[in-house]
């Protein structure tokens, strides 16, 4: 388990968008994260937007790659622009839910430079306080759907046409009678 003590709340600053050849466009973010100067970050996660309050792994901190092995952060340069550090996505945070590559949203109420929070904000708490009992559950939709497979897309094309096709044929029935 990688210590997210390292890692800070940051606000994004500003977003300006480089064109990358042959890949995803790359966000070139200045980020304060507390220390009084703000840092570069280089990004290619499509959620990044100015006063975005994000987690961000400063130079020196220690993620987990893809791999599931420990990897120090270092200035590196992104596609020609140096970085001072990453975005961190919900299970680098260790939050479990999240899609990889999204960077990981804080609320407001987390301090600029401060610690993450351990557990992904707004997610359920099995706490049995009055006022959790009070407020109600409602369901949120999240930011990005499940895309659907190539056979999906051609069984819901093949109803949509089965559909206009029926619609048609009644169309003409009605016309001739």
């Amino acid at each position: 388990m990688v210590d997210t003590s390292q890692y800070k709340v940051g606000i994004v600053l500003s977003v300006e968008t480089k064109s990358k050849s042959g890949g995803k466009p790359l966000k070139v973010c200045s980020v304060d994260i507390g220390t009084g100067d703000p840092i570069v970050v280089v990004t290619a996660a499509t959620n990044v937007r100015d006063n975005s309050r994000l987690v961000v792994a400063p130079v020196g901190s220690t993620i987990i790659n893809d791999e599931g092995e420990e990897q120090e952060i270092k200035k590196t340069a992104v596609g020609g622009i140096m970085s001072d550090g990453m975005f961190c996505d919900s299970r680098m945070l260790g939050w479990g839910s999240g899609s990889a590559g999204i960077a990981a949203q804080v609320p407001d109420s987390c301090d600029l430079g401060s610690i993450p929070p351990t557990s992904k904000p707004g997610a359920p708490n099995n706490s049995s306080s009055a006022e959790s009992s009070t407020v109600p559950a409602v369901e949120v939709k999240g930011l990005y759907e499940k895309k659907l497979t190539k056979e999906e897309k051609k069984k819901l094309a093949e109803e949509r046409r089965a559909a206009r096709k029926a619609a048609k044929e009644a169309k003409n029935a009605a016309s001739e009678s």
